[in-house]
């Protein structure tokens, strides 16, 4: 067995004092999960029982906190592993502590269960933020109740007030911190991607940003008018802005769905955005447009042209279908939407931070925006005098 105190970084071991929440904000690389792992296993060796763990999704939670190369199970050897129960979400140690698995996306989940321990990972990402509240109201087993929440840094409300909290101890990491450690691949593939811009400040340096003053959208407008829950909608629909190839370093296809209601509101519902071959992303689009009962795909083909809707015809020949074309620049197409966002007449139904984070940081000139360019294309058809359906909730969402 390896001694954690003799291999960690200062930064990684348990802080001394009277705080509730350990707030770890941590480039990418830096040993967030490693930390959170140790951290739990730390709390249950010393005799706490009830652990909470929270992932942005049941996927996460599994992949990466329980099974991850630097997950629960990895810091044991076979004959000393606690049982993890899949169908049950729960790890079963032998001195009797039990850990529950949680989704960020069913925040539902929270509600009822008592926890003295608890480990929330990736919270900037979470969808739900008021995941974050039904985790603290069950935090209140036992003398000395505390959580470690490991997370790459967004500007996001929660992790605003988290900073600020009298409650909270604040551990700040950068990426280089651990590079001893990294591949020399994964640490040539972020810093190509990402040193010398602002994002590189957040994934990297872990950094939590102002608004870029020269991007259209704000979070501060995002943010007022989300929204947990959807109303009945009048109309609702799929906007694509197409990759042109498909390769490790091609942008992403963006996928945004979204509806607007009686009143003249918008709703944006998903972001199934994601860097795949042509057959893939026609695959997903689809597939989320059945799944929120949608009305319509819109999809932009200035650089696949007609290949576009032959490959979502090629998933569904009798999908309803309409192209369009940038005949302009993207930030002018963008300014009509950012007003609606200004004027309050756009909500999001929970958190989308990699959509969110593109909107509020590209300018002209920047990293082509394929999610927030789905979103423009989304409002500009939800906005056009297309025939509305009887009003109903969409399904899946």
């Amino acid at each position: 067995m390896y001694d954690w105190n003799l291999w960690a970084r200062d930064n990684q071991l348990e802080p001394e004092g009277d705080w509730r929440f350990w707030l770890c904000l941590a480039g990418r690389g830096w040993g967030k999960t490693r930390t959170g792992a140790e951290w739990v296993k730390y709390r249950v060796d010393a005799g706490y029982k009830r652990v909470a763990l929270v992932g942005r999704t049941a996927a996460d939670v599994r992949d990466t906190m329980i099974q991850g190369e630097s997950g629960l199970l990895s810091l044991y050897p076979t004959r000393l592993k606690p049982r993890y129960i899949k169908s049950e979400r729960r790890i079963e140690w032998p001195n009797g502590a039990i850990a529950t698995c949680y989704s960020a996306d069913e925040p539902d989940q929270l509600r009822g269960p008592q926890h003295d321990t608890a480990w929330a990972d990736e919270m900037a990402t979470w969808k739900y933020p008021d995941t974050w509240d039904q985790l603290k109201f069950g935090l209140r087993l036992g003398k000395d109740p505390r959580v470690i929440i490991t997370t790459t840094p967004r500007p996001t409300k929660i992790i605003k007030e988290l900073v600020e909290d009298a409650n909270a101890h604040i551990t700040k990491g950068a990426t280089y911190d651990n590079a001893a450690n990294l591949a020399p691949m994964f640490i040539d593939e972020i810093i190509k991607k990402y040193e010398g811009t602002r994002l590189g400040r957040q994934e990297l340096n872990a950094e939590i940003l102002d608004d870029n003053p020269n991007a259209l959208f704000t979070r501060d407008n995002i943010d007022t008018y989300r929204v947990k829950k959807a109303p009945t909608l009048v109309r609702v629909v799929v906007a694509i802005d197409p990759a042109a190839t498909s390769g490790e370093d091609s942008a992403e296809t963006g996928i945004v769905a979204g509806g607007k209601d009686a009143n003249g509101n918008y709703y944006i519902l998903h972001d199934a955005s994601l860097r795949a071959s042509p057959n893939k992303w026609a695959q997903a689009a689809v597939s989320l447009y059945y799944k929120i009962n949608g009305d319509r795909i819109v999809a932009e083909v200035n650089n696949g042209g007609e290949m576009v809707e032959a490959v979502l015809r090629g998933i569904d020949k009798n999908i309803p279908y309409t192209d369009v074309h940038a005949s302009r620049g993207k930030y002018i197409r963008a300014e009509p939407v950012a007003a609606l966002y200004e004027q309050g007449k756009v909500h999001h139904v929970g958190a989308f931070p990699e959509l969110e984070d593109q909107m509020c940081e590209w300018v002209p000139g920047g990293i082509s925006p394929d999610r927030m360019d789905a979103l423009v294309w989304l409002i500009t058809e939800l906005s056009s005098k297309s025939t509305p359906r009887a009003g109903r909730k969409p399904t899946g969402w």
